[in-house]
């Protein structure tokens, strides 16, 4: 685990130590080459004065000008002084300064390029000290001179001593920085870090408590407002599964306990006694519908479960969608006719839509058998197709009760309940599943299923499945 605070501290001091450390490498390099620019033209200064001093002999004798002082006076002010040496082209010494008792030391390539008529700088040693020489060719002053060499030095000491001192203080200089920025990284990261624990640890106790509370810290700071707001709608989203949950778990074992207790009571009922084969027979087919209901109860919450899970996946192909309504219509034709409900399907040209065969069939049956349950006795129900932009509509209208307006929205929850003059989704022996499973189904699709009231009385069911691949025109609804 990587701490933000460590993390924003490290990268916020490395670039500020970067940034700095460039600056003081750039600040250092000129300095350097400020001092060494300095020192360079200095010794020019020195060698040409030198150099007319000791040419100035009509006869060519050369002697070095130099200050009365005594050796001992001298070697206290040796850092300011400058070394002069003359050779000839082939090394030899041939005159030095009389404070130096060594010859400076002597590097053959810059003298041969020397004579040559050239100016040279190098470095080296010089009685242990480190010294900056330039090599001046004596020949631009006289043909007397022409194999001539002046050699200036100057000790690098004091150059050498203020740079160390400079790098050092820019040094000290970056640490300081960087153990300044680092701290205030610290403490800046802590600043930001502590509203997101504050909001952390009123999470964790509303997960404690339920989520049906909601976490108020830092909620009207601009930079916490998202935050704490996707937080408190994933809350309130999580309130309203969990509350659905609980419903469908308390209707489901509703719904799976009534079928159970009269199979058990029907079952102990026959074992109490010995009865006939007919009696036998009664009570076996009691059973066998009870049973059914179980097993259409179980399918239809495997099939939701499926479908929430995203296990449930269509399998599209271009159908007629005229075809399948009428097929599912004349499955549902006998108990109409038992009720004297009249049920029609729709008519016209084909209408050919990119769907899931199976799948739709079981919509247009749940809607079709809820609106064949509810439609009073001589009543109708309506099958529409309508084509519009990009989408095909599957209407189905009945002439029942109608549906609360306040309950329209809630229509398709499982296992919701109404009224007992109208109770959506089942039919004579349903599960509660009906509309749910045509809703998700319906989803599955890409697509939006919805209730409305009819002004002439009964309920409309309309199914949008979008991006249909319509053939001629569908018969509008009447």
């Amino acid at each position: 685990m990587r701490s933000f605070r460590v993390l924003l501290g490290v990268r916020v001091t490395a670039a500020v130590i970067a940034a700095v450390g460039a600056v003081a490498v750039l600040s250092y390099l000129s300095l350097r080459q400020g001092l060494d620019r300095q020192l360079d033209a200095s010794l020019l200064n020195v060698a040409t004065i030198q150099a007319a001093a000791v040419t100035d002999d009509p006869t060519g004798t050369m002697r070095f000008p130099e200050w009365e002082l005594t050796p001992e006076e001298a070697a206290s002010v040796r850092e300011l002084n400058r070394y002069a040496q003359i050779w000839s082209a082939d090394g030899e010494s041939l005159v030095r300064g009389r404070y130096i008792t060594d010859d400076l030391p002597l590097d053959s390539a810059a003298l041969g390029r020397a004579a040559s008529d050239e100016l040279v700088w190098t470095r080296g040693t010089f009685q242990g000290r480190p010294i900056r020489a330039l090599y001046y060719p004596l020949e631009r002053l006289g043909e007397l001179h022409t194999r001539h060499v002046l050699q200036v030095a100057a000790p690098m000491e004091e150059r050498n001593r203020m740079l160390k001192s400079v790098g050092l203080l820019l040094l000290g200089i970056l640490g300081t920085i960087g153990a300044s920025t680092f701290a205030g990284s610290w403490w800046l990261a802590g600043k930001v870090v502590r509203p997101v624990d504050r909001i952390i640890d009123q999470a964790e106790g509303i997960a404690r408590g339920g989520p049906s509370r909601k976490i108020d810290a830092y909620a009207d700071t601009l930079e916490y407002q998202r935050l704490v707001q996707g937080l408190n709608d994933m809350l309130g989203r999580l309130s309203a599964a969990l509350e659905t949950q609980k419903r469908f778990a308390a209707d489901a074992s509703h719904e799976l306990r009534t079928p159970l207790t009269a199979l058990r009571g029907e079952i102990e009922v026959a074992l109490r006694r010995d009865r006939t084969a007919e009696e036998y027979v009664k009570v076996l087919d009691s059973a066998l519908e009870e049973s059914e209901r179980l097993s259409r109860l179980a399918e239809d919450l495997l099939t939701l479960t499926r479908s929430e899970a995203g296990v449930l996946k269509p399998h599209f192909r271009k159908v007629d969608l005229v075809d399948r309504i009428n097929r599912t219509v004349s499955r549902l034709s006998n108990e109409a006719q038992e009720k004297g409900i009249e049920l029609l399907g729709p008519g016209g040209s084909p209408v050919e839509a990119s769907v899931d065969p199976d799948l739709f069939d079981r919509v247009v049956w749940n809607l079709l058998g809820n609106a064949v349950k509810f439609s009073p006795q001589g009543g109708r129900v309506e099958v529409h197709l309508v084509r519009t932009d990009g989408a095909t509509l599957v209407e189905i209208a009945d002439q029942g009760p109608g549906i609360p307006e306040d309950e329209l929205k809630k229509i398709f929850e499982r296992f919701y309940r109404t009224d007992e003059s109208r109770t959506p989704g089942e039919l004579e022996s349903g599960t509660g599943l009906g509309l749910a499973i045509a809703q998700a189904i319906v989803e599955l699709h890409h697509g939006s299923i919805k209730a409305e009231n009819r002004p002439e009385g009964g309920a409309l069911f309309r199914a949008s499945l979008p991006h249909a691949a319509v053939g001629d025109a569908a018969r509008s609804p009447k």
